[in-house]
């Protein structure tokens, strides 16, 4: 009998063995579309707390990428639950561009300018020209430039202009002058510049007398005190004639 029991309870627990179903486990595995978006399709009965135990992803973040203010989803919805990446994009190839042929780059004209020089008396010695200031003469300019195609000397004039050479081809230059013998320089006797298309420029050289060649001018020449000899004496012979003139004039009216 106890056997018979022992027999029957066997049989009836592998019955209930077998007919419990198996469970089943769900691997979730998303696949992004061709725009790198990852798609939920929202099934019959599901919720977002279903959705978000399979996905690993929490509701919040469903909501938030979504925009959803509640908790409410239907059947068939598409929920966003993440990006795999930037979207696909196809290149397509183009024909090849024909290069532009290079055109030979004009070589451009030099230009000109104009370059005055001036050595003036500094008469104050502060080194820079005032109105007043002549040029001294009998001093030597020197100009040249470096390309070796100008190489100018000449003396310096009187007068208040300075000594300007004109159409000069552009480039650097070296200017110098020599002041003359009774003078001092108050500048630099030489000079560096670049001188560009369409620039005038002027550089200014000063001296000044020394205390010898001041007295000298001061000196009344020779000749010039001869014809103010000559003044003296027909100034002197016109007043006789006056008086001479006078007095006869004076004896004939009263006379008369």
């Amino acid at each position: 009998m106890l056997v018979t029991l022992w027999v029957v309870s066997a049989w009836l627990i592998s019955l209930s063995v077998q007919a419990a179903p198996a469970q089943q486990i769900l691997i979730y595995t998303p696949t992004p579309g061709p725009d790198g978006r990852i798609i939920w399709i929202v099934k019959a009965n599901e919720t977002l707390l279903s959705i978000s135990l399979i996905t690993g992803l929490p509701v919040d973040k469903i909501k938030d990428l979504n925009n959803l203010a509640g908790d409410t989803i239907y059947e068939g919805q598409q929920l966003l639950i993440g990006l795999a990446g930037p979207p696909e994009v196809t290149i397509t190839v183009g024909p090849t561009p024909t290069p532009t042929p290079l055109l030979p780059t004009p070589s451009p004209r030099p230009g000109t300018g104009n370059l005055c020089v001036l050595l003036f008396d500094d008469k104050n010695g502060d080194s820079i020209r005032q109105e007043d200031e002549p040029s001294i003469p009998d001093g030597a300019i020197s100009i040249n430039n470096r390309a070796g195609s100008v190489s100018e000397t000449a003396k310096t004039g009187s007068g208040l202009d300075a000594q300007c050479y004109e159409n000069l081809p552009e480039g650097d230059y070296s200017l110098s002058v020599a002041v003359p013998a009774g003078y001092n320089p108050t500048t630099e006797n030489s000079y560096v510049l670049t001188l560009k298309p369409g620039d005038e420029t002027y550089v200014n050289f000063g001296a000044q007398a020394t205390a010898q060649k001041l007295a000298e001018q001061q000196v009344v020449p020779a000749s010039e005190g001869r014809r103010i000899g000559i003044l003296g004496v027909l100034g002197a012979l016109l007043l006789g004639a006056g008086l001479v003139v006078f007095i006869f004039g004076a004896r004939f009216l009263k006379r008369g």
